[in-house]
């Protein structure tokens, strides 16, 4: 089964989403599901809001429900918090935002937030969150630079790639990266990458229900050699993190702690990644 032939015959009732867009769709059950648990680690109500409003079968494209996605987004969001807390009305840049709602979960009152995505996934999006003077929309894609001028580079700014780059060719992450880099003086750029095994397997067709293949995804990066990448095509970066995705449940989560104990296994599982521009001193604080 090739990806084509599985997404056409759902496009009718994607909402007018198919390719990498519809996958804001997959991340939206993982979130919502967990948000619904009484032991949920991540207080998500607009999405679950937002997963009931759109009427989409769920599990028949892409399964059972399980707590990926919203662990990853704790983690950006426990970045966004900290980093807000020291730059009240600063200003957060969503690459790709879907329909992610972390700048409702992060608004500290004061935060400017520019959440950026292909134009049917903007119209989408502001059925359920409409933009205000605070919190701003943007029609474009992340690689089109033109949504650099709508960010004030004289002021320090958070970056957030979440879910994105794997889906790019490796030049055109290069050339993201490198703009931003180049771009503004004071950033902090967080990303979440894939290993190239997964990547690989994306390549060839991973098909996650006999309803639905996960797009392809072409930039996979292994742990070691994530520093050198960065120091490369940002040469202003000051350093990188690496986040932990938290504890999961169950077998796969017990699974997944055992093979972080193994070195060759480490490297080679997905990461959530924080650089920043040069001059970053105790803790990663922009002065």
């Amino acid at each position: 089964m090739t990806f084509d032939s599985a997404m056409s015959s759902e496009a009718p009732s994607a909402h007018g989403l198919s390719g990498v867009p519809l996958t804001l769709l997959w991340t939206l059950h993982n979130r919502a599901s967990e948000a619904c648990r009484a032991d949920a680690r991540l207080h998500d109500p607009d999405a679950v809001r937002i997963r009931d409003a759109l009427p989409f079968d769920y599990v028949g494209h892409f399964g059972a429900a399980d707590g990926s996605h919203a662990l990853r987004s704790a983690v950006f969001d426990a970045a966004v918090r900290e980093w807000l807390d020291r730059h009240r009305g600063g200003q957060v840049v969503e690459l790709a935002c879907g329909l992610e709602t972390q700048v409702r979960r992060c608004d500290d009152g004061q935060v400017r937030w520019l959440a950026i995505d292909l134009p049917e996934v903007i119209a989408l999006r502001e059925r359920f969150l409409p933009p205000d003077a605070r919190r701003r929309h943007l029609a474009c894609s992340a690689t089109d630079l033109r949504w650099m001028d709508a960010v004030d580079a004289t002021a320090p700014v958070f970056i957030t790639a979440q879910g994105l780059l794997m889906y790019l060719p490796p030049n055109e992450v290069s050339a993201l990266l490198a703009a931003i880099d180049a771009r503004f003086p004071r950033y902090v750029l967080m990303f979440d990458a894939i290993p190239r095994w997964f990547s690989r397997k994306t390549l060839r067709g991973f098909a996650l229900t006999s309803r639905y293949v996960v797009p392809p995804m072409p930039w996979g990066i292994n742990g070691p050699e994530t520093e050198p990448f960065l120091t490369r095509v940002m040469p202003r970066s000051g350093g990188v993190v690496f986040h932990a995705f938290g504890p999961m449940r169950g077998a796969r989560g017990r699974l997944l702690a055992l093979m972080q104990r193994v070195p060759w296994i480490a490297d080679r599982l997905p990461q959530i990644v924080q650089t920043g521009a040069l001059g970053w001193r105790g803790g990663w604080q922009i002065p």
